[in-house]
């Protein structure tokens, strides 16, 4: 999967939490203004999880107009719990080669949207996945406490061919980037825009 050399286990929540105040943006009150505590049943146990979010203001990548649409949807952006700087908002060319997108998770009212803006289009987002923040946890570390565990990353066409290796009928090589839908350590699917649709890109897994 693309994303395995960058989500290993070594980014561990505590690197999350060690990281200098300076990676954020300075007009960030704290971390905890934005983090997310509860508890939810698993195998019939209440279970602690633990979701820490960032203000849109923490990507100052992001063109003004993504930044209002975004801001309007009242999104914060979901980290990992392998986070260890700002993720979960990513530029790449999805609508066509050379193009500048942004894709970006938006948590709202417990519910978490993977949306993809074209440019800095004031058009609304294509919307590709949206799951309750609840169903995207998993337990990490020795505490049993569960965690984020939803992250997109650019896939570039080498990278979405690297992971069509073993296939016995390779389709064609893409165009231009795809945006891995992650699952850490679990599963990754390619969304592909081609021919005014979204794709699920074959792979081997």
């Amino acid at each position: 999967m693309v994303h395995a050399a960058r989500r290993k286990s070594e980014w561990i929540l505590k690197v999350f939490l060690c990281v200098p105040a300076f990676v954020f943006s300075q007009q960030q009150p704290s971390l905890s203004q934005f983090t997310e505590t509860g508890r939810i049943s698993v195998n019939g146990h209440p279970t602690a999880y633990l979701i820490h979010h960032l203000p849109v203001s923490s990507f100052p990548q992001l063109p003004a107009t993504v930044q209002n649409l975004l801001n309007q949807r009242g999104c914060l952006i979901p980290q990992t719990y392998e986070a260890h700087r700002p993720e979960n908002v990513v530029q790449a060319s999805l609508e066509r080669r050379g193009s500048i997108d942004w894709a970006a998770l938006c948590s709202e009212h417990g519910t978490v949207s993977l949306l993809v803006f074209f440019g800095d289009s004031p058009s609304p987002p294509a919307v590709l996945a949206t799951a309750p923040e609840t169903e995207r946890l998993q337990a990490h570390g020795s505490d049993g406490v569960l965690g984020f565990d939803w992250g997109i990353d650019p896939a570039s066409p080498e990278q979405v061919r690297e992971a069509q290796a073993g296939m016995r009928h390779l389709p064609p090589k893409l165009d231009h980037d795809a945006l891995a839908d992650s699952i850490i350590d679990q599963t990754t699917v390619y969304h592909y825009f081609a021919e005014n649709a979204w794709t699920i890109v074959a792979t081997q897994e």
